[in-house]
């Protein structure tokens, strides 16, 4: 029996990643057809498939062997038959968690151990080889490289015209000269080696490599775009470690990529993001169950290095959510109160709903990802008795005392970054107007992309390391469509003014832009400095204006880079580069 239940979670596993890799592939023909409606509705199926598949094999192992919910015995068995099975596997790491996710549905945890399921990685993913190479490996001559970055493109088959495809050889040559060795330079390994599958995320296709000579490595990445006549076009070479960091940020929605071979995409990404945990690059690339494994695992590894305690996490409490955190951890631990502060209604499904619009969405850059967790043991020895108390008292109903754990039910956890008002407390001149006028982007392209933060507070935005503004507060988000942007009606009367309520109704979705400055900037310097970069923002019509052009189906470009970056921006005034380059569709 215990051989019959491993093949049977590993059918079920081996069920999911093909269904995985097909809706990934799809990408490249929603990509080519400019179907962004088809694309983003394939991106929330492949986020809820994965539960979907494990309730499958959930559900076939209970119906054939009824008796795997309580048989320790048995479990003890499966895992080494499972291990077997495994051998020579393409993705031996994610059949692991699959394992885990159906074992720990299968049997309640006061019957399982680490002995029942893969608590560390028990098959290792060096050096697994696919049918198709990972990567491509070019070699060039010093005179024939616009030849080779010819072949490179030629190479992906896009199977579209491109707009001028000679001009934009031109500029990735001049772009890439500078981090080209020189013919003195130049070592025996001298190469180009490129991801074999795009990278696809709404409105763009990513080719992303690195140029190695000698002991010295230059990442890049190559977004390709489409013109109004779905005529392709490059549109700039990112070669900036920092940039190609923000491409693969948190606050980002989740790429396509076809991979036989995950954890070979992970150590090529690893390799030119060294600073990117491998937990994250498993999300990025849409494999958020793994990323939550190696998440857990990190945090446990952590744990055993250190010996602070989990606190109250700094800034301004929350009315919904209470917040904590690992100081040597950068990470922040949420959880859903079991009664809300006023005026706040309480409605906990509410909540995880928010969240889960966020996890569908398009995140643009500005909104935090989350990784949820149910059943969560901490070692009660790390939790400082002042975050206990708060826990029992604002979240009972969310915790359970277990022996030496603390054990949550339901949190989220999130990338900690710095509370904007707390960072405004302690910044420079400079600092300060550049986080101002951050805050002010952040939500302009939030409202381009149908999502109205609700709470404008600024203790609901944080800072990044590199000066990003993120929100990450979601329990009063919505789609701009529906908000019922309005402007204030002037008072009637003098005794309208003197009300010490609004003279005028407000409905439940009403919004007043002309409020904003209210609520988000209590010092007057900041006031104006918003005003400066962004006074458009309290006024009605450009809310009204973004609606409608939502409501018409005209999707924002957001680029995951500055625009001055791009070749149209950066060389267009070029001697060197006549010619116009035209915007993405």
């Amino acid at each position: 029996m215990s051989k019959a239940v491993a093949n049977t979670i590993l059918e079920g596993f081996d069920k999911h990643y093909r269904l995985f890799r097909e809706i990934s592939a799809q990408a490249h023909k929603h990509f080519l057809q400019a179907d962004w409606e088809a694309a983003k509705q394939a991106a929330i199926s492949r986020i809820q498939m994965y539960d979907q598949r494990v309730e499958e094999a959930v559900r076939a192992v209970l119906e054939r062997f009824p008796d795997a919910a309580k048989d320790e015995e048995l479990w003890r068995q499966i895992k080494p038959i499972y291990i077997g099975l495994l051998y020579n596997h393409k993705q031996p790491e994610l059949a692991e968690t699959f394992y885990n996710s159906v074992a720990c549905r299968v049997i309640h945890r006061r019957y399982y151990s680490n002995d029942f399921i893969f608590y560390r990685p028990a098959i290792s993913t060096e050096h697994i080889e696919g049918d198709v190479p990972t990567y491509r490996s070019y070699y060039p001559s010093m005179g024939r490289r616009r030849r080779l970055l010819l072949k490179l493109v030629a190479d992906f088959r896009f199977g579209q015209r491109f707009e001028n495809l000679r001009r934009d050889l031109r500029y990735l040559l001049i772009a890439l000269a500078p981090h080209l060795p020189q013919p003195n330079q130049l070592q025996p390994n001298f190469q180009i080696q490129l991801l074999s599958s795009p990278f696809y995320r709404n409105k763009a296709a990513y080719l992303v490599g690195r140029i190695i000579n000698g002991h010295r490595e230059q990442p890049f990445v190559i977004p390709v775009l489409q013109n109004e006549q779905r005529e392709l076009y490059i549109d700039t070479i990112l070669l900036n470690s920092e940039d190609i960091a923000t491409l693969f940020s948190f606050a980002r929605a989740y790429f396509m990529v076809d991979m036989e071979v995950p954890s070979a995409y992970v150590d090529f990404l690893s390799a030119i993001l060294p600073r990117k945990p491998r937990a994250e690059l498993y999300t990025l690339l849409g494999l958020q169950k793994q990323g939550k494994t190696m998440f857990f695992r990190d945090l446990q590894h952590h744990l055993k290095h250190s010996t602070d305690a989990f606190t109250i996490a700094p800034g301004i409490k929350g009315m919904v959510m209470l917040v904590f955190t690992l100081p040597s951890f950068p990470y922040v631990f949420k959880i859903i109160k079991d009664f809300f502060e006023p005026p706040k209604e309480p409605n906990r499904q509410l909540v995880k709903d928010k969240y889960l619009l966020v996890k569908y969405h398009d995140r643009v850059g500005r909104l935090a990802d989350t990784l949820e967790y149910s059943d969560v043991a901490f070692p009660l020895a790390r939790i400082d008795p002042e975050l206990l108390t708060e826990l029992q008292t604002k979240a009972a109903s969310s915790i359970e005392l277990e022996g030496d754990y603390l054990i949550i039910r339901h949190l989220y956890i999130e990338r900690r970054l710095t509370p904007l008002n707390l960072y405004l407390r302690d910044a420079d001149e400079a600092r300060r107007r550049a986080v101002i006028k951050e805050y002010g982007n952040a939500i302009r392209e939030l409202a381009g992309a149908n999502i109205f933060p609700g709470d404008m507070l600024l203790k609901n935005f944080g800072v990044t390391r590199g000066g990003r503004v993120v929100f990450y507060d979601y329990d009063e988000i919505c789609y701009m469509t529906e908000c019922n942007f309005r402007r204030i009606p002037p008072p009637s009367s003098l005794e309208d003014e003197m009300l010490d309520h609004a003279w005028y109704s407000v409905g439940e979705s009403d919004v007043f832009p002309e409020q904003f400055l209210n609520f988000a900037f209590p010092v007057e310097r900041d006031r104006r400095l918003f005003l400066l970069y962004h006074q458009a923002l309290i006024d009605p019509e450009f809310w009204l204006a973004t609606q409608r052009s939502i409501e018409q189906g005209q999707q924002s470009d957001v680029f995951p880079y500055p625009e001055a970056m791009r070749f149209c921006q950066r060389l267009a005034n070029s001697d060197q580069l006549p010619g116009r380059h035209r915007r993405a569709a």
